[in-house]
Parts: C-alpha cells; sequence; structure tokens
C-alpha cells in the first residue's frame, strides 16, 4: 500500500505555498528585532558540523527556564532560521529559547539527526540554568520525544526535563517506510522501529502530545497512538491543520504556551 498521500501534508491545505514565505518573514523580523536588542546569540556550535548549530534568544530579565523548540520538515527540510519567531511567546514568559539545526536526509540518517539534537539540547542546556521544556513539530515532535529515552541525554540534564510537548508528531515510522519520501529517509525496518517514539517505554517526565482537528487522519492516528502508548496527555485544537498548529508558541498567552510553559 502507498501512503504517500496519506503523509502529505501541503496538498490538503489551502494556500499551502504561502506558508513558508511568512514563516520566514516572521523569524526574520523577530531575529531582527531581539539582535537589535542584544538578546540573540546566534549560530552557537554545538558540534564541528555546518549545521550543528543552535540560536539562542534571551528574556529581557534572568530566565526562568530553557525551552528548546525543533522544527520540522520530515527530516529533509528548513532550518532554525526559518521558526525564530516560534521563540515569541516563550520569551515574552520569561524563558530562554534554543532553536538548534540539524542536518537533513538523505546526508544523514534519522538516527544521526536524534543524536545531534541529543547533543544540542545538551549544549544549550549548559547556557541556561534551571528547568527545561522541549517542543517539537512534525519530525521536530519525534526528536523530542525520543530525547525522552533513557540513556540518550547525559543524567543530569535529562533530570532537568520536566514537560515535553510533541506537536502533530510522528511517533510510529514504520508507515513512512510506504511514502514515496522513504527514497530520502531511508529507514528500514529495523530503524523505524528502534526510532519510533511509541516503541519506546512510558517515560515518567510530563508529556501533553498536541495534533490540530484539521490534520490527515494519519497524523492526528499518530499523535493518538503515542498519547494512548505513553498515557499521558492529549489535546485536539480545533480549525488547526499541520501548518497552522504550531502558530499559538507564538503568543505568550496562547493555550499552547500556557500548557507548555505553565
Amino acid at each position: 500500500m502507498d501512503l504517500s498521500d496519506a503523509y502529505a501534508n501541503g496538498p490538503h491545505i489551502p494556500q499551502a505555498e504561502t506558508y513558508p514565505p511568512r514563516w520566514a518573514a516572521a523569524a526574520a523580523a523577530y531575529r531582527a528585532e531581539r539582535a537589535a536588542q542584544g538578546r540573540l546569540r546566534s549560530g552557537l556550535p554545538y558540534s564541528s558540523g555546518a549545521r550543528e548549530a543552535l540560536d539562542l534568544f534571551l528574556p529581557d530579565d534572568a530566565p526562568r527556564g530553557l525551552m528548546v523548540f525543533v522544527h520540522g520538515g520530515y527530516w529533509m527540510a528548513f532550518g532554525r532560521e526559518d521558526w525564530s519567531h516560534l521563540a515569541a511567546g516563550a520569551v515574552a514568559r520569561g524563558w530562554a529559547v534554543a532553536l538548534p539545526s540539524y542536518d537533513l536526509c538523505p546526508t544523514v540518517r534519522i538516527a544521526q539527526i536524534t543524536r545531534q539534537i541529543a547533543q544540542a539540547v545538551t549544549v544549550a542546556a549548559a547556557e541556561v540554568p534551571g528547568p527545561l521544556r522541549l517542543a517539537g513539530h512534525s519530525a521536530g515532535g519525534h526528536l523530542v520525544a525520543r530525547m525522552l529515552a533513557p540513556g540518550l541525554l547525559p543524567e543530569p540534564v535529562a533530570e532537568r526535563i520536566d514537560h515535553v510537548m510533541p506537536i502533530s508528531p510522528l511517533a510510529d515510522l514504520r508507515p513512512l517506510m510506504q511514502t514515496g519520501m522513504n527514497a530520502k529517509l531511508r529507514l528500514d525496518a529495523a530503524e523505524a522501529w528502534a526510532e519510533s517514539p511509541l516503541a519506546m517505554a512510558a517515560p515518567e517526565v510530563p508529556v501533553t502530545v498536541w495534533v490540530g482537528a484539521e490534520e490527515r487522519p494519519a497524523f492526528i492516528d499518530q499523535a493518538r497512538w503515542l498519547a494512548e502508548g505513553w498515557g499521558c496527555g492529549l489535546v485536539i485544537d480545533p480549525q488547526r491543520h499541520h501548518f497552522n498548529v504550531i502558530d499559538g508558541l507564538a503568543h505568550p498567552e496562547s493555550d499552547m504556551t500556557a500548557t507548555l510553559l505553565g
């Protein structure tokens, strides 16, 4: 069975082509604003690769803690600079926010990206004391969920995580082997299951899975599978699809930001 259409978002979202330039414009404006205020540390390396770097947005006063946001794009697209505006909600509430880039498939495999994000979280955590909150969208939702695997993060870092929000996550990667994307993802059965959050034991850290009510049925299924498998919270956000479900992170008073940061 070919599941390519089941996991295709753009063809099912009105004016989908307008979203990336809008994201880029909003991100550039927010970066410029925080840089002008001396509250952006751009391009901090977490390893030696060209894309192994993160941007750290700082609040006006001492941070209450650190939020890390990991972007999506099916592990094949985008970078940290496309999503800077999503730091705005947490920064306005007094949190520092780190946004890492990572290498993309097919240059690397998903398992390598998982290890890159673990290194990025570790380096970012060394920059900002206090509690850690992780959020990620789509492929990024998969990656932040994977951070809860035992032994993936150093214990002192893992102990600081007190809430994780996978947004429209990919929890079981096995269906992706039946899509055209797998020509670049190169998933086989072993890696697909090993990299699936659904294969992990339920974590003790509080988790809220968030998904849009107007998303593709496959993504609603993925969110439900993870919430049921982990016995954690599930929010199905009304009138939200895969491209606008993340908008709440840009606003300090949104339900999404309030749920993540308390």
